[in-house]
């Protein structure tokens, strides 16, 4: 079994982040919708991977990587949209094609509330994942998310309509 850790996103990544994304483009556009060619190009990768630091370092989200214990990236996973008349974010993660199934993202999201505890302002974390993406849900279920609602209206991602289901992690009274 693969350790898995969590390490905030540093501009210092850029290089093996940018492979990653290469690497996994085609697999994650079948999830989410694609993120464009000149995402894809290094020096535009490296811009928006500055303003996702300086975005971190204002305090608005936390970007992490997900890590084997060689160092290599397995995965990304993030708390944005910050929103303080709440004290809520909306969760991301996202893990490469070669290391689904390996309950990767369920010990990264289990390391991520755990160091959200931590943090006394963020009192509940919201997640979105497709109605197809099983996967998605079982990982949000196995650590501590509820089903809030699915989504009414269905939205276009990648050329198919898709329902959008919507989670909740509240952070426990003590």
């Amino acid at each position: 079994m693969r350790e898995v850790k969590i390490h905030r996103l540093q501009e210092s990544d850029a290089e093996s982040l940018f492979h990653f994304e290469v690497a996994n483009r085609i697999y994650f556009n079948k999830m989410v919708p694609d993120r464009g060619e000149d995402y894809y190009k290094f020096e535009t990768f490296n811009d928006k991977l500055v303003q996702l630091v300086t975005e971190q370092s204002l305090g608005l989200s936390t970007f992490y990587l997900i890590k084997d214990e060689n160092g290599t990236i397995l995965g990304r996973i993030n708390l944005v949209d910050s929103n303080p008349s709440n004290n809520s974010v909306e969760l991301g993660y996202r893990i490469g094609e070669d290391n689904t199934g390996n309950g990767i993202a369920t010990k990264a999201l289990k390391i991520l509330l755990e160091k959200t505890t931590n943090l006394e302002v963020i009192q509940c974390i919201i997640a979105r994942t497709t109605q197809d993406n099983v996967a998605s849900q079982k990982v949000l279920a196995k650590n501590g998310f509820i089903y809030a609602y699915t989504d009414q209206d269905e939205v276009l991602l990648n050329g198919k309509f898709v329902s959008l289901l919507h989670y909740i992690w509240k952070r426990e009274a003590r």
